[in-house]
C-alpha cells in the first residue's frame, strides 16, 4: 500500500511538473538561440540547451516539439531575454519569429573586408556575399572596381537568416536613397557622377582622420582634379601596394605600375579606396572654397596637415615632416 501511494504521488509531481514547464521563466541575462540552415532536430535541442543552460533548454526543446517545431521553419536567430516563459520562447521558435539583428560595418576598406563583416554577424558565408555582389550590383550600373561606391556604412537591422542577395539589395536600395536628388544636383555641379564623388570620399577618408578637417582636403582634391593635376594622394599608392600598414611612401612605391597609383595616372582612380561614411562623402559635396594645391602631414604628427597653393611652400612643409620622420627612424 506504501508502495503504491508512493507511485501515486510521484505521478502526481512530474503532471505538476509538466503542466508548469510552458510557464517556467528563463532567469539571467539575454541570449541568443541560433538556429542554421539544415540543421537536425536533435542539434536544435543542443543550441537551445547551449544557449539557455540544459534546463531551460530542454524545456524549449520539449514545448518546441509539441508545437510541430521544424528546423527549416525555425531557421534563423532568436533574442531571449530575462524573464521570458518557455512557452513564449518556444512558439515564437516554431512560427520562426525571428528577432532582427544589428549588421555593421564602419571602418571598411576592401570588398573582402565586407565581405567578412557581414559575413560574421549574418549566417552567410564571405564568398556568399560577394558572389551576391557580383550577381547584383552589376545590373545597378557598378563595375567591381565601383562596388564599393553601392555601400553606405551605417546600423542595418537584417534577420540572421537573410539570403546574401536580399542583403546587397536592401544595402543597395538604403545608398539609392542617401542619394537624394539634392545631393545628386551637387555632384553635378562638380562634374562628378556618386561613385566618383564616393571615390574622393575615400581618399579623404584615409588622408585624415580629423572631422573638421575632411572638407578642406576635399577641396584640394577637387581643385587638383579642375586644374588637371595628378591628385598624388600616397593612401592611392597604399592601396595599390596592398600593404595598408605603410607609414612612409618611398620612391618605389610611387614606381608601381598601377591604375589606383595616382602619381602615374591622370584624374580619379577606377573606384573608391575603402567604403566612405556618408559624413565624408557630404565633405566633398560641402566643401568649402579655398586655393591650396598641395597638402603634407605636419611634422608634430597630430594628424592635420599644412596646406600650401604653391609649391616652394608644399616643399618647405615637406622636408620639415621628412626630417621628423627621419628623427624618429621611421623608414
Amino acid at each position: 500500500m506504501l508502495i503504491g501511494a508512493i507511485a501515486i504521488f510521484v505521478a502526481v509531481c512530474s503532471a505538476i511538473g509538466f503542466v508548469f514547464i510552458p510557464y517556467s521563466a528563463k532567469d539571467g541575462k539575454s541570449e541568443w538561440i541560433y538556429i542554421p540552415k539544415g540543421i537536425s532536430t536533435n542539434a536544435v535541442k543542443d543550441s537551445m540547451k547551449h544557449s539557455l543552460g540544459s534546463s531551460m533548454g530542454t524545456r524549449v526543446y520539449i514545448i518546441w516539439k509539441l508545437f510541430g517545431g521544424n528546423s527549416d521553419v525555425s531557421q534563423g536567430a532568436y533574442k531571449v531575454s530575462g524573464g521570458q516563459s518557455a512557452l513564449n520562447i518556444s512558439k515564437r521558435i516554431a512560427r520562426g519569429r525571428q528577432t532582427p539583428v544589428d549588421v555593421r560595418f564602419n571602418g571598411t576598406r576592401t570588398m573582402k573586408q565586407l565581405s567578412e563583416r557581414i559575413a560574421s554577424q549574418l549566417q552567410c558565408t564571405p564568398d556568399e556575399f560577394q558572389r551576391a555582389c557580383e550577381e547584383v550590383l552589376p545590373d545597378s550600373g557598378f563595375s567591381r572596381p565601383n562596388f564599393p561606391a553601392a555601400f553606405i556604412p551605417d546600423s542595418y537591422e537584417f534577420y540572421w537568416s537573410a539570403s546574401p542577395a536580399n542583403v546587397v539589395r536592401r544595402l543597395l536600395d538604403y545608398r539609392n536613397r542617401f542619394w537624394s536628388k539634392e545631393r545628386r544636383s551637387k555632384a553635378a555641379s562638380l562634374g562628378l557622377t556618386p561613385s566618383q564623388v564616393a571615390t574622393i570620399a575615400s581618399i579623404v577618408e584615409e588622408e585624415t582622420a580629423k572631422a573638421d578637417e575632411k572638407p578642406k582636403v576635399a577641396r584640394l582634391y577637387l581643385n587638383r582634379l579642375k586644374k588637371g593635376i595628378k591628385l598624388q594622394a600616397d593612401p592611392t599608392v597604399k592601396f595599390a601596394t596592398g600593404d595598408f600598414t605603410l607609414r612612409r611612401i618611398t620612391g618605389k612605391h610611387l614606381a608601381i605600375e598601377s591604375p589606383y597609383n595616382t602619381y602615374k595616372v591622370n584624374g580619379l582612380p577606377p573606384g573608391p579606396i575603402r567604403i566612405p561614411a556618408a559624413a565624408t562623402i557630404d565633405a566633398v559635396l560641402n566643401a568649402p572654397k579655398h586655393d591650396y594645391i598641395y597638402m603634407c602631414a605636419k611634422e608634430d604628427f597630430s594628424g592635420y596637415h599644412n596646406f600650401a597653393s604653391d609649391y616652394a611652400t608644399h616643399m618647405a612643409n615637406a622636408r620639415r615632416y621628412q626630417a621628423e620622420l627621419n628623427r624618429r627612424g621611421i623608414r
